[in-house]
């Protein structure tokens, strides 16, 4: 059994700042791409940023301002948000592909999403 565990999202002023975290546990084998993606009202959920065998991608409307980035050793992709814009507000959600130790093959999880409001 493999879990997500996400954190961090929150209400925070535009130009403010959060961090998010998603943390993998559970019986894992090998976890390949790790990343985030993003649903707002009324919208399609798109991604933001994944990290993948050192490779990251951002959605161009983040570059510059989002930083995704990996703890192999916790399982843990990490997203710190700057300079945050009321657009940026939405549900985002951790994805990554997990082969557990009981399947020889990777399998999609999904967090349980978090929050991000930017509001004054």
């Amino acid at each position: 059994q493999v879990q997500l565990v996400e954190s961090g999202g929150g209400l925070v002023q535009p130009g403010g700042s959060l961090e998010l975290s998603c943390a993998a546990s559970g019986n894992i084998f090998s976890i390949n791409d790790m990343g985030w993606y993003r649903q707002a009202p009324g919208k399609e959920r798109e991604l933001v940023a994944t990290t993948s065998n050192g490779r990251i991608t951002y959605a161009d409307s983040v570059k510059a301002r989002f930083t995704i980035s990996r703890d192999n050793a916790k399982n843990t992709v990490y997203l710190q948000m700057n300079s945050l814009k009321p657009e940026d507000t939405a549900v985002y959600y951790c994805h990554t592909y997990i082969k557990s130790t009981s399947t020889s093959y990777f399998v999609n999880y999904w967090g349980q999403g978090t929050q991000v409001t930017v509001s004054s």
